[in-house]
């Protein structure tokens, strides 16, 4: 349950660097995940909006040391071993020098792994980055106010490092895949309207696609 294997993969060039939030949207839906970083599409709606101020608390908080562990916040992390970059929102350094990060969502625990990839995959590029093993870590959710913990087990760095892979050759593919409608994903994603996925999934009546031709 030890770091990577420095020698398992190529280092990736610092320009072609995968966002780490990528992973989070590509296990939600890939077709989301190549709305945002391909085609540069983004709208915003409630879920969206608290979420995006609940970081905003975060980042806004000071650096600090309470019953010995050191708190930092919003630090910039990044792989070049997996070609990954991002922040993380919260960053602890208990006694003895163990590290612990921790994500924050706004919601509450998911019925997909798309957090806790995204959680390992902030541990890896730390991992990298100060040369030492983190076997775990937690998510923070909004609605629930406790942590989830997370163990970076070799089941979860296998989905983290291959989402990672895949989510490469799409963003380097540039293609946009097919909606699939799932009424619990998609009509609480921001991207719906741009996505359009119930109409786009199955041909509409004839009547209908003229009078949406005609409306547009």
């Amino acid at each position: 349950m030890g770091g990577p294997d420095p020698e398992s993969t190529p280092p990736v060039s610092e320009t072609d660097f995968v966002p780490i939030s990528a992973l989070q949207h590509f296990l939600y839906c890939p077709r989301q995940c190549a709305l945002i970083h391909v085609e540069r599409v983004w709208m915003e709606n409630q879920l969206t909006a608290e979420g995006r101020i609940l970081h905003g608390r975060v980042e806004q908080a000071v650096t600090d040391r309470r019953f010995g562990v050191r708190t930092e916040r919003s630090v910039p992390v990044r792989s070049r071993r997996f070609g990954l970059s991002g922040v993380v929102d919260v960053v602890e350094v208990h006694q003895g020098g163990r590290v612990f990060p921790v994500e924050y969502k706004r919601g509450r625990p998911k019925r997909h792994r798309a957090d806790e990839v995204q959680l390992c995959a902030q541990a890896i590029c730390l991992e990298e980055m100060l040369e030492q093993s983190i076997p775990e870590g937690a998510l923070f959710y909004g609605r629930s106010r406790r942590r989830t913990s997370v163990v970076f087990d070799t089941e979860l760095r296998d989905l983290t490092t291959q989402t990672a892979r895949e989510v490469r050759g799409l963003i380097e593919g540039g293609t946009t895949p097919t909606p699939v409608y799932e009424r619990w994903k998609c009509d609480s994603c921001s991207l719906k309207e741009a996505c359009k996925p119930e109409r786009l999934q199955r041909p509409p009546a004839v009547g209908q696609w003229l009078a949406d031709v005609l409306a547009d």
